[in-house]
């Protein structure tokens, strides 16, 4: 479908990845609701783009059904969803100080995949009282996995099986809500220039662009931006993850 006129919610769309997406569906006509835990930032982009920031918390299912509704009141049910709320701490499992605590993987897999799963569960739902469009579609979801999911490194345990489950969600979520004309895919970026990775001092944002075998370059989130776009208008994409990478294989350090 093309995004112009329909009513869009992008998780995370207060920076990075996230706002790149808000932005862009926003310049080609979409009602934008921007949820994220950073209340501020997601004001800011929705000032920006003309859209509507809410504060979520993706793991809350109260929390995220309220400000779903409250996006729903303002702009009607959204037919796009994209999942972009997420966070990447790293620690080793068995550290100098003995293992790893519990809640600290917990609180990854909450975020990034119960987080992704809370959202789309709520957004599909409305969804399905949408009338279909005229090629018989009525919505699309798009998740934001990583290569981790396949090349975890070392200190990305928590990480890497999160988004291990949100592309492992992907394929049973489209079989699913295919008899109601929802697709589901998902992207699995390599490494961007996002608020995580330009934290770093430069030599080291230098050295992993150039494990990169090309372009070599940290990818941009525009460049994200561009590969959901053509998820949301290519309907014959469904049910799969792309990689978004420029082939990189993750090395275990």
């Amino acid at each position: 479908m093309h995004p112009n006129g329909h009513a869009a919610l992008v998780t995370g769309g207060g920076s990075g990845l996230g706002r790149a997406i808000a932005r862009r569906l926003a310049a080609l006509g979409a009602k934008v609701a921007i949820l994220d835990v950073n209340s501020d930032a997601a004001r800011s982009v929705a000032a920006e783009i003309g859209g509507v920031g809410i504060a979520c918390d993706v793991t809350s299912p109260d929390g995220t059904a309220k400000a779903l509704a409250e996006a729903r009141a303002r702009h009607g049910a959204a037919r796009i969803l994209v999942n972009c709320a997420g966070i990447g701490p790293a620690r080793r499992i068995v550290g100098r100080d003995g293992p790893q605590p519990l809640d600290g993987f917990a609180k990854v897999i909450s975020v990034n995949l119960i987080g992704t799963f809370n959202s789309m569960r709520l957004a599909a739902a409305d969804m399905l009282t949408l009338a279909p469009l005229e090629d018989g579609e009525r919505g699309v979801i798009v998740s934001t996995a990583s290569v981790a999911a396949y090349e975890g490194q070392i200190g990305q345990a928590a990480y890497a099986a999160s988004k291990g489950g949100v592309v492992s969600l992907t394929l049973p979520a489209a079989r699913e809500f295919a008899q109601f004309g929802i697709r589901v895919m998902a992207v699995a970026p390599g490494l961007f220039s996002t608020p995580m990775v330009e934290g770093l001092p430069r030599e080291v944002q230098d050295s992993l662009a150039g494990a990169i075998p090309f372009p070599k370059m940290l990818g941009r989130p525009e460049q994200y931006a561009d590969l959901v776009l053509h998820i949301i208008e290519n309907r014959y994409l469904n049910g799969e993850v792309i990689r978004l990478d420029g082939a990189i294989r993750m090395a275990p350090r």
